[in-house]
């Protein structure tokens, strides 16, 4: 069996689309089990995604990365995949992760995000963005060559034990996912899979906008991953996003 955690905060107005989308995967539905960790919301997040999950928790740990810890602690799964409540994973996300830990080696596979641009936008503005999350990608892709991960939160799947092993995520306020991936190196194989595709909602980045969000990025990945510094001032998940 898979585990699919996704951290939930005010998202009502996000939250059901997620769920709906994976509801319809193209595994059978009785292969995997839906957690939702609840950072005691104040909506009708929880409400809605009862509807849909199969268990709803409430969060008990720190931060986003506390969020995916609890769902993993809590999963019956040997698999446990993340994603975020305002992401749409493609039909097939499931099948294609569960394909890669065929694999006994694979302890973390990732995957490629793709912008969910608003109707509204300029073509200049979505043009950037589109322009932006390819170089991304393709930044990620490179590093992967060299042994360097970004294991996204919102597009990630680990084997349970060794997630467990390492005690899942650390209390960082960024770039908590290049930290993982340090730590979890070690203990087997990982890889990025250009096929694990997700629509990725953009409004954190327009709330500190394309250029302050992609320099805080860089920077604290670099600190991470060749200063081993930890960046733990802010907090991004537990914000109020358009």
């Amino acid at each position: 069996m898979i585990t699919v955690v996704v951290p939930t905060y005010n998202e009502e107005k996000n939250i059901e689309g997620c769920l709906t989308a994976l509801t319809k995967q193209s595994i059978p539905r009785d292969a995997y089990e839906i957690i939702v960790v609840d950072g005691n919301s104040k909506d009708r997040t929880t409400e809605i995604a009862a509807k849909y999950a199969d268990k709803v928790i409430q969060q008990v740990s720190h931060g986003v990365g506390g969020a995916r810890n609890d769902g993993a602690m809590a999963a019956k799964g040997e698999i446990v995949a993340t994603t975020d409540a305002d992401c749409l994973p493609d039909e097939d996300w499931l099948e294609i992760i569960l394909n890669d830990f065929k694999d006994e080696r694979m302890v973390a596979v990732t995957g490629y995000l793709d912008p969910m641009i608003p109707k509204e936008m300029h073509i200049l503005e979505s043009g950037a963005y589109k322009c932006g999350f390819k170089i991304a990608n393709g930044l990620r892709w490179a590093g992967s060559k060299v042994g360097y991960y970004h294991l996204c939160g919102a597009n990630t799947a680990f084997r349970r034990d060794a997630f467990i092993r390492i005690n899942g995520y650390s209390d960082l306020a960024y770039s908590d996912d290049v930290e993982i991936a340090k730590r979890l190196g070690p203990h087997g194989k990982m890889a990025l899979n250009k096929r694990i595709q997700v629509d990725y909602s953009i409004r954190r980045i327009q709330k500190l906008g394309l250029a302050k969000y992609t320099w805080m990025i860089m920077k604290n990945d670099f600190n991470v991953i060749f200063l081993g510094k930890k960046p733990t001032k802010g907090n991004y998940a537990k914000q109020e996003y358009n």
